[in-house]
């Protein structure tokens, strides 16, 4: 039996797998959702994924820029609370240095009905590196703070990260 192996937009095999459906979510189909976030190699975001809706409430974590405070309600989040150190969680969730900080971490709820893409990180091209494929899956949240869109809600202030 083979394994099977997720194919990116760019032909080219990702690592790691989508992770079942979550406690409280659902698979839905939503082929614009996903294909904003799959992206090509060195591009960031996902490499694949699949889309889910909420059910009821599931808690999700972001770790964020503090001194720009409208980056709490970005579109990057964890299921799991985020560890450091701050190295290790870039690398396994593609964050390139220029990107944010990561010094301020929250826990906020999902909202039902909101829909998210969960899935393996695609490699990233850094000013000065790029950050392999990665196998930990990440959570997508179509949030639009400008435009007060929010899919989250209920969410701690933060905390200084890594502890």
């Amino acid at each position: 039996e083979q394994d099977s192996v997720s194919i990116g937009v760019d032909g080219i095999p990702c690592i790691g797998e989508v992770i079942a459906a979550p406690v409280g979510m659902f698979e839905v189909v939503d082929e614009a959702l996903l294909a904003s976030v799959l992206k090509p190699s060195g591009e960031g975001m996902l490499c694949t994924g699949k889309v889910f809706e909420v059910a009821q409430a599931v808690s999700v974590y972001r770790v964020w820029d503090s001194a720009k405070a409208y980056t709490l309600y970005g579109g990057w989040w964890s299921l799991n609370q985020p560890q450091g150190p701050k190295e290790k969680y870039r690398e396994e969730n593609d964050i390139c240095p220029e990107w944010s900080e990561l010094n301020q971490m929250s826990q906020c709820q999902l909202k039902v009905g909101a829909k998210v893409v969960i899935g393996p990180g695609q490699s990233a091209d850094c000013e000065d590196f790029t950050y392999a494929k990665s196998a930990v899956n990440q959570v997508y949240v179509p949030n639009d703070s400008r435009n007060n869109v929010l899919y989250v809600e209920g969410c701690s202030e933060g905390v200084v990260w890594p502890e």
